[in-house]
């Protein structure tokens, strides 16, 4: 069975772009954050998601540690394909999306970033009422692509996985799916 990451930044089009493929793929769609809340809530320590982040550090490596458990455990019957985040833009600075203790106990088989130009970001976000994004120009949209290839890399050098960049530009989405559909079925 396989275990595949995805990682896209907000307005990239990953979420659709999944969406759309796993009409063709036999594969498992997990949350890395839903996993958490799952696990938080049944030990009692948080209410809804917001809270997650609010919980001590120490609470939170916890619970990250056993979402990556639960997943890889998902791993052995299915495949599993795990939409997340590569990197967290903070006001501190970028933050990993997987770090070291999540990644020894997920050790997934292939990340895959869903990218798009920048300015196409740029445009998606603003044309999204639905969602409530902070704003950022396009050399942070950029900037933040950049800090996803360069985690997903470090995250392959840590597990052995494979790293493949997918596209998803504007009126292509039929071609990234493909493209998505094709690298899973390998």
């Amino acid at each position: 069975m396989k275990l595949v990451v995805l990682a896209g930044i907000p307005g990239s089009g990953s979420t659709t772009v999944l969406t759309k493929s796993l009409e063709q793929l036999d594969f498992v769609h997990v949350n890395y954050g839903d996993v958490m809340l799952e696990i938080a809530k049944a030990k009692n320590l948080v209410e809804d998601r917001d809270s997650l982040r609010k919980l001590s550090p120490e609470l939170q490596k916890e619970v990250q540690r056993e979402a990556a458990q639960t997943i890889r455990a998902k791993s052995e019957q299915s495949n599993i394909i795990v939409d997340t985040h590569c990197t967290i833009n903070t006001p501190s600075g970028f933050l990993p999306g997987l770090p070291k203790w999540v990644l020894e106990q997920l050790m997934p088989n292939m990340f895959v970033l869903l990218e798009a130009d920048g300015d196409e970001i740029l445009k998606r976000r603003i044309s999204d009422t639905t969602r409530a994004r902070d704003s950022e120009n396009l050399k942070d949209i950029n900037l933040h692509q950049e800090m996803n290839r360069a985690a997903s890399m470090a995250y392959a050098v840590l597990t052995g996985a494979t790293v493949k960049i997918i596209e998803n530009h504007d009126n292509k989405l039929d071609e990234s799916v493909e493209e998505m559909v094709k690298t899973l079925k390998l």
